[in-house]
């Protein structure tokens, strides 16, 4: 039997602490396109970017004043047992998690009437065998997030195809989404679908090749081409306009090829919590 208090407490000290922490494999991915970059320009916003986290790790503060939209993964087993609702021990864990960050949360998306707490969250289930329980954590900013984007692709454009939609969608992005970014990619399913996988992928460890060597090979071709683009660090030129991409996917109708990107600044904040029940 899983605590529910629990649960909320858990998930209020988890978020609360991501929230003040890049997470350290972009820091290395970052340290790593320092030493590599010969454009001066890029090479000193990517000091900026490194000193900005180093101060936030050591001041207990945000790396970031968009703290974003709370995004949580959940994995539950179908045997797990609650001691009362889980949906509202997630809004609870949220909401503390939140307390001291900006409240970016409206309650109605045209209306605008700010929520004050940062709540709802976007819960996503995957159900799984057995009774375990874990939860993924994303702070989704709004400045990376509306540079996201949807192709619909005929299946004849294929790979080429795939990767000039995620290439043309980073373009158009530019500078807004503070390059260097994190890229996720889902391809196949739906609409919905390709884009739920684009936010999967990025819970995946930064820098980490898909499992798939076929996607991971599609992985690097796309950082390769979007690279090319000589945005940069900032805008301000180079050739680190992206640090990684992730590459999720999933089987697609005979007569479909959805290619869904998600843009992820360089200012990635989550986590991932394992609970245990009650004994």
């Amino acid at each position: 039997m899983y605590s529910c208090e629990k649960i909320a407490a858990t998930l209020s000290r988890e978020i609360d602490g991501a929230l003040k922490k890049i997470d350290p494999d972009v820091v290395a991915l970052l340290e790593a396109a320092k030493e590599e970059e010969t454009n001066p320009r890029a090479a000193w916003a990517l000091e900026q970017i490194l000193e900005n986290a180093r101060i936030a790790a050591c001041g207990d503060c945000y790396p970031c004043q968009d703290t974003g939209i709370a995004m949580l993964f959940v994995r539950m087993g179908c045997n797990a047992q609650f001691d009362g609702d889980l949906g509202d021990a997630l809004v609870r864990g949220v909401r503390g998690g939140y307390r001291d960050a900006r409240k970016s949360m409206v309650a109605h998306p045209l209306m605008r009437v700010n929520t004050k707490d940062n709540t709802p969250p976007v819960v996503r289930y995957e159900i799984t065998a057995g009774k375990g329980l874990e939860v993924f954590f994303l702070a989704k900013g709004a400045g990376s997030e509306n540079m996201s984007g949807l192709r619909m692709l005929t299946p004849s454009k294929g790979r080429e195809g795939v990767i000039a939609a995620v290439t043309d969608i980073v373009r158009e992005a530019g500078a807004n989404p503070c390059p260097p970014v994190l890229l996720g990619v889902g391809i196949g399913g739906t609409t919905d679908l390709a884009c739920e996988l684009s936010k999967r992928a990025l819970l995946r460890r930064a820098g980490a090749p898909s499992p798939v060597e076929y996607d991971a090979a599609l992985e690097r071709d796309i950082l390769d081409a979007v690279n090319a683009l000589g945005i940069g660090a900032q805008g301000l030129g180079g050739s680190h306009t992206a640090l990684a991409c992730a590459v999720e996917t999933y089987p697609a109708h005979i007569g479909m090829l959805p290619v869904a990107v998600t843009v992820q600044c360089h200012s990635a904040r989550h986590a991932h919590i394992i609970f245990t029940e009650d004994e």
